[in-house]
């Protein structure tokens, strides 16, 4: 069997079974997101139910082009070594402009075209690695930040780099900060080329730590809500660049609502610590729900991590080690009504307690009440409460949210937040990873099931589109199975 070169792939005819596992749930992922759209969700949720991915707070999107500047690298884990390639990767960015990067899990494999997302550390397998700061000494250390390689070369004692090699020896040292490959994990990575080898041991050794850059743009916060005739926010503008741009709400559920500065004068540009707020009329609609885009060019600080997002969730997780001027952006939202404001759902992965906040905020003059997870909670006329509804790692999942005003919401994504996929760590033969979607509580949970699990709910009107979806699920986990059973054959051929 043969594979597309690419960081976390075996470039020797096989792979490994945990990369055939990550590789699998990576394709059924691919699948659900094709398929879910089509089917309008109707078969896995109420049809009230609004399905978002959770919101990113802003910066930049792109797509993974591949591995474009690289060497080979030897990654020896469990009693046998592996080849793979080593380097740099490249991304084109949503609306013009291209990244550099490299990956931060040698076991996971990357897909091809990814979408990805600029985020931070916290959304990622860095948000609990203590080496975190010393990966971005090395990307402004080293190749492609510091270009001359003959000076890189000398103070590594590397003899002779080209941009290969240096991407290589770089990459190496960096998944030795990132699975604890040379030290005390339970994998060891070197470079095949001596130079390379050497760079990477410079490397590792004179790393020091550095704290995590900003985002190129964010916002302070994707919702907020409130009643009409008054001004709705703020939204904190956060932002490297000199200037951005501010687009209006449009459309006619938007008619009357403006985007205005504290001082209630329209506003079409924002600049870094800039707060907007919407402006929304008396008299208009009794309620209603609009949202506003900032948008600019700049360089992406180097260190910023992009993971993969919707049906690319699990792809390996990469960070910037260059940037050309990009394209950069971030929404909000804004929900009103007259007698009493429609909460503000916002969430967010939280890696560090493994599951996903859930942050509703109310600023009306009433209080409210909203279901999470299939439990009831309660909220004050102006308060917020965030509650962190617990999901497995690699775990696709959806959230319901449902407030006393105002339509249910229902979150969707897959949490991935460590280097390693969870099914590597499961031992034994036929075990397969979660390919279902785990729907943590919800209003048709029976009894006894409020506290959330896999409740599959169902949609007679899409039963083909169901079956089909099953039927290539059921391909997706042969082709995983062949890929395992592949390798054991090379290996008792090898022996």
């Amino acid at each position: 069997m043969s594979f597309v070169r690419t960081a976390g792939v075996v470039l020797r005819g096989r792979v490994t079974a945990r990369a055939g596992r990550v590789l699998a749930v990576a394709l059924i992922a691919a699948v659900l997101s094709a398929v879910l759209p089509a089917m309008g969700g109707a078969a896995f949720a109420a049809p009230a139910s609004a399905v978002d991915e959770p919101p990113r707070q802003g910066g930049a999107t792109a797509t993974l082009e591949g591995l474009t500047t690289y060497g080979q690298a030897a990654v020896r884990e469990d009693g046998e070594e592996l080849k793979t390639g080593a380097g740099l990767f490249e991304m084109s960015v949503d609306g013009g402009g291209t990244l550099q990067s490299y990956g931060l899990d040698v076991d996971n494999p990357t897909q091809q075209h990814a979408r990805y997302g600029e985020t931070d550390w916290a959304q990622t397998s860095l948000h609990d690695n203590a080496n975190a700061g010393k990966i971005l000494w090395i990307l402004r250390h080293s190749y492609p930040q510091v270009d001359d390689l003959q000076a890189l070369a000398k103070s590594a004692g590397a003899g002779r780099l080209t941009p290969q090699t240096a991407a290589a020896g770089t990459q190496v040292a960096i998944w030795r900060f990132t699975d604890g490959a040379g030290t005390a994990g339970d994998a060891d990575v070197r470079a095949l080329d001596p130079g390379a080898e050497k760079l990477a041991d410079h490397l590792q050794r004179k790393a020091r730590t550095m704290r995590e850059p900003s985002a190129s743009l964010s916002l302070g916060t994707v919702e907020v809500a409130g009643r009409t005739g008054g001004r709705l926010g703020p939204v904190t503008v956060r932002t490297n660049a000199s200037a951005a741009g501010v687009t209006a709400p449009s459309g006619s559920a938007a008619q009357g609502v403006r985007v205005v500065a504290g001082n209630g004068k329209p506003v079409t540009a924002a600049r870094d610590g800039s707060r907007l707020y919407f402006q929304v009329p008396e008299g208009g609609r009794a309620a209603g729900t609009s949202s506003l885009t900032v948008q600019a060019a700049t360089k992406i600080p180097v260190g910023r991590a992009f993971a993969g997002v919707g049906g690319h969730a699990m792809s390996q997780v990469q960070i910037l080690a260059g940037s050309s001027q990009s394209t950069v952006s971030a929404s909000a939202t804004v929900n009103w009504s007259e007698t009493g404001a429609i909460p503000a759902v916002t969430t967010e992965k939280n890696c560090a307690k493994g599951g996903v906040d859930v942050t509703v905020a109310a600023a009306g003059d009433k209080s409210h009440r909203f279901s999470l997870a299939g439990k009831e909670h309660g909220l004050a006329a102006h308060g917020s409460r965030t509650i962190t509804v617990p999901v497995e790692e690699d775990q696709a999942y959806r959230i319901p949210v449902t407030p006393s005003a105002g339509p249910e919401k229902t979150i969707a994504g897959v949490l991935d937040c460590a280097t390693k996929s969870a099914f590597a760590a499961q031992e034994g033969e036929g075990l397969t990873p979660q390919s279902h979607t785990a729907t943590v509580g919800g209003s048709d949970a029976g009894a006894g099931e409020e506290d959330g699990g896999d409740l599959a709910e169902t949609g007679a009107s899409n039963t083909p589109l169901i079956l089909g979806l099953a039927v290539g699920l059921v391909f997706l986990g042969v082709v995983a199975l062949l890929i395992v059973r592949r390798r054991k054959t090379d290996e008792g051929e090898e022996q």
